[in-house]
């Protein structure tokens, strides 16, 4: 199976008087980079959701957030005087900067202010927290099975393209293999004219000599190693898409074999149907690059 890096999934909770919210959503990235956004006041998450994000993805930068909120706080809210100072500092320090711009903000509301990060917190005991932070861990692999059935899906489209574009870089070394046996009768011929003028311009002139040049121009020209590779690298492609677990790494040091193949069949082609051929494959390799870029 196929997974893209490219995902998203949102999961919904309840535990007594709380509810959450998850959100994990994922991109493209080099290496597997993880970052979590969770309530400061739950203890005991952060650890086990690594540890189960790394298990569950290999690539990919990864964000996953957790809203918490209770039903019925009963007295529960607590204004925290440190951070409210901190919050209405750093309020004034963007209107003074405003102000040298020319600009006059709108004044915050103290409901704006209450939501600033650490304002109002939440006054719960650690024997509180306990259950429910054992309530949201619970919930993690369904998250994770959402998460990777939209990753599936996605890989899947991939997959497909791929295959398309695999299959048409197959017909495209077929044509230049047909290519190639023409342009060998249209080089032989070249090859006898090219020889007899030199003959006839270059008195004492070794035939034979003039005759080993020319037909090593022919061998360094030849473009069936090159052919092959593109053909055994095509095999490998399709066997890695049919295999189980990561390959955006393989399909991409793949790409980078397949243009270096079709940049050296443009320059020994010296024909102009090889050459068409050459930039159709180099156009074909461009696209699948895109996609690959987002497989795991």
């Amino acid at each position: 199976m196929t997974f893209s890096m490219t995902g998203f999934a949102t999961l919904k909770g309840q535990y007594g008087p709380w509810n959450w919210q998850w959100d994990l959503r994922a991109v493209n990235g080099r290496g597997l980079d993880i970052r979590l956004r969770l309530p400061e006041w739950i203890s005991g998450i952060e650890a086990p959701l690594r540890k189960e994000l790394s298990a569950a993805l290999a690539r990919g930068n990864v964000n996953l957030s957790l809203r918490v909120s209770r039903e019925s706080e009963d007295g529960a809210l607590t204004l925290s005087a440190p951070a409210l100072e901190q919050a209405l500092a750093m309020l004034a320090q963007i209107n003074a900067q405003a102000a040298e711009h020319g600009l006059e903000l709108t004044p915050a509301s103290p409901a704006q202010v209450a939501t600033m990060r650490g304002v109002v917190e939440v006054a719960v005991s650690e024997q509180d927290t306990a259950p429910l932070a054992k309530a949201l861990l619970a919930q993690v692999p369904e998250l994770l099975r959402s998460f990777n059935e939209m990753r599936a899906g996605e890989g899947a489209a991939i997959a497909t393209m791929l295959a398309g574009q695999l299959d048409r870089m197959e017909e495209l070394v077929a044509e230049a293999s047909a290519a190639a046996e023409a342009r060998t009768a249209a080089q032989a011929e070249t090859l006898r004219a090219n020889l007899a003028r030199v003959l006839e311009n270059s008195e004492g002139a070794d035939a034979d000599r003039v005759a080993q040049e020319l037909a090593l121009l022919a061998v360094k020209s030849d473009i069936r190693e090159e052919l092959d590779r593109l053909g055994a690298h095509v095999t490998a492609a399709r066997a890695l898409l049919a295999s189980d677990g990561p390959k955006g790494r393989k399909l991409d040091f793949l790409m980078q074999e397949f243009n270096r193949e079709a940049n050296t069949l443009c320059s020994k082609a010296q024909f102009q149907e090889l050459t068409r051929i050459g930039l159709d494959l180099k156009h074909v390799i461009d696209q699948m690059r895109e996609q690959v870029q987002n497989v795991e």
